[in-house]
């Protein structure tokens, strides 16, 4: 089971803050391959994985990272400064 956090316009897309996920997935990639196939509003937050970035246990990583011993998957966009 993981914590998959979501973040900014992604949580108002798929409209939770965060949920626990049972899955199989090895990596970021895959996991997301599997959120993408339960609704719409899943499919629509992940369609354009290029403007997101993710975390695993609050570090920054890459999508085709492994999710083996993983606790908490973040989704969020780019941090812009100002």
């Amino acid at each position: 089971m993981i914590d998959v956090l979501y973040f900014a316009w992604v949580r108002e897309r798929i409209g939770l803050p965060r949920e626990q996920v049972e899955t199989s997935a090895a990596t970021v990639t895959d996991l997301v391959a599997e959120l993408k196939t339960r609704e719409a509003r899943y499919a629509a937050a992940f369609a354009d994985v290029s403007a997101l970035r993710v975390a695993l246990d609050q570090e920054l990583a890459d999508f085709d990272a492994p999710l083996e011993g993983v606790r908490e998957v973040a989704f969020f966009p780019p941090m812009t400064g100002g």
